[in-house]
């Protein structure tokens, strides 16, 4: 056996060799077709194959390695020719001459060589010359411009290619050479390439603004390209690329999302410090706090702050802001009912910091100070604080929709547990509701108490005088449903009727039995 493959090894050798020599006398003598030099480098290329499994099964026989030379001679020649007929086929768009050329390559087990080659000679120069940093920086839509210019190159440039390799859609199957993918091997490498070392600034997360315009629109640039592979395995060969990963992995997202946190976070901390104020503009919501805290819940799944792959951390975040606007609700709840002592005002930090989301342990730190000085609050104050609660849990049906939308689009099916978790929140934020609803009842009761005392002097009227019988209530009446009228007049579009309903029966309750 092993000297039947010496014999087939050397036969070969010189069987090229001889093919060899009669193509070069034969060229001496007249100039062939180019065509016929693509067949006879088929003829060549399936006996070199030959040879090369004959060779493998005789490694390490004395003989093959005085024959080696010859093989390593004839295969520089084949890689040699092959290529200069390739890039001759390329640059004369001769269909022909590329079919043979790829098939030959493939007939040797070079496909790689050949997608190299045309990454090269091809790819690589139009590359250099669309991606230009000083252009896409001193352009307003420059980086659009260049990609658009990158997705041009597959029709104009690939054509041929595509349709000999069945990359195309007018490809005839029958001519088709099978085994190639240039999108994936040549042309993709390459655009990734280019982007990495000629943009270094592209991926820079320091202006978040900036970095999100920039990734969303190379995301956009990436689905355009795959699209353009003429198949599903097509796509999926491209995703598992190692240049596919290296680009993505560019991005650092991790850094962008941490500048978002503390611009988010940061301005609803900032708010909460602020304690009950009012908001100053036409707005849904009576506090500045509640406000914010929207406006935060809103900016974390907007179209230029959200990114799809930082789902789970915008969602987790969404969850820490109602969680921290929770534990304000409740100091304040707390500090509603308390009698002014200054053991009960130290312990609220402490309940609060315990209770409280991590944000950030700085700003809540001063948060929890500024709550420890919090004076009572006027019941004004308590009315605002209720009609925000109830105008946050009405609203929050809207960010479950806006969600369950963002998360659709990522494949995610589990709304149920998304609800779940925000109606436990709701159910947190609800729970102060009734401690301060009886605080408000209350301080209204005493608001109509302090006139009721005129009633003493009723008696002391019509004792022993001829006084008329009285036919309109007592001024002191009057007077003291002046707060309970004035609070259906000043909270009517802000407070839902069941709620001030409750309120007024509440004070009257109180009222009526002292």
């Amino acid at each position: 056996m092993c000297v039947l493959r010496m014999i087939h090894v050397i036969r070969s050798v010189e069987k090229i060799e001889n093919i060899l020599n009669s193509q070069n006398r034969k060229e001496n003598a007249e100039l062939n077709s180019t065509l016929l030099t693509g067949q006879i480098l088929e003829r060549i290329a399936t006996e070199f194959n030959q040879l090369q499994f004959h060779a493998v099964q005789s490694k390490g026989m004395p003989l093959l390695d005085k024959v080696r030379p010859r093989i390593a001679g004839i295969t520089a020649m084949l890689q040699r020719s092959l290529e200069g007929l390739l890039l001759e086929g390329l640059q004369t768009s001769n269909v022909d001459i590329i079919r043979h050329c790829l098939r030959t390559y493939a007939t040797i087990d070079k496909t790689k060589d050949a997608e190299a080659l045309v990454g090269q000679v091809l790819v690589k120069p139009y590359i250099d010359e669309v991606i230009v940093e000083q252009y896409v920086q001193s352009h307003p839509n420059g980086l659009q411009v260049m990609y658009n210019k990158l997705l041009e190159f597959v029709p104009h440039h690939c054509r041929l290619l595509r349709e000999v390799t069945g990359g195309a859609i007018s490809s005839e199957k029958a001519d088709m050479v099978p085994g190639y993918d240039f999108l994936v091997n040549s042309v993709w490498p390459e655009i990734a390439r280019g982007i990495e070392e000629r943009l270094p600034s592209l991926f820079n997360p320091g202006n978040p603004d900036i970095f999100h315009q920039k990734y969303s629109i190379s995301m956009d640039f990436l689905r355009k390209f795959e699209r353009q592979c003429g198949s599903q395995a097509s796509v999926k060969r491209l995703r598992a690329h190692p240049s596919y990963h290296s680009f993505n992995n560019r991005w650092n997202l991790p850094v962008y999302f941490q500048i978002r946190f503390k611009e988010i976070a940061g301005s609803l901390e900032s708010a909460l410090l602020s304690h009950v104020e009012e908001t100053a503009n036409e707005s849904a919501f009576c506090l500045r706090a509640t406000n914010v805290l929207w406006n935060c819940l809103s900016a974390c799944w907007s179209d230029h702050i959200y990114l799809p792959l930082l789902a789970h951390r915008f969602y987790k975040l969404t969850l820490q802001l109602l969680s921290r606007y929770c534990v304000y609700i409740k100091e304040l709840s707390a500090c509603a009912t308390a009698d002014g002592s200054v053991t009960e005002s130290k312990s609220l930090p402490t309940r609060g910091k315990e209770e409280s989301a991590s944000l950030s342990s700085e700003d809540q730190q001063t948060g929890l100070a500024a709550d420890a000085q919090m004076s009572a609050l006027s019941t004004r104050q308590l009315i605002l604080i209720v009609a925000d609660i109830n105008k946050i849990m009405e609203k929050l049906p809207e960010l479950i929709e806006v969600i369950k939308v963002k998360l659709n689009k990522i494949g995610f099916k589990n709304m149920e547990i998304i609800k779940g978790a925000l109606e436990d929140l709701s159910s947190s934020l609800s729970e102060p509701l009734s401690t301060i609803n009886n605080k408000i009842s209350m301080d209204l009761g005493e608001s109509c108490l302090i006139y009721f005392k005129s009633a003493l002097e009723v008696p002391r009227l019509y004792r022993r005088t001829n006084k008329e019988i009285p036919t309109k209530p007592s001024s002191y009446v009057e007077s003291a449903l002046k707060p309970l009228f004035q609070l259906q007049h000043d909270y009517g579009n802000k407070v839902k009727v069941q709620t001030r309903q409750e309120w007024l029966r509440g004070a009257l309750s109180e009222c009526t039995h002292k």
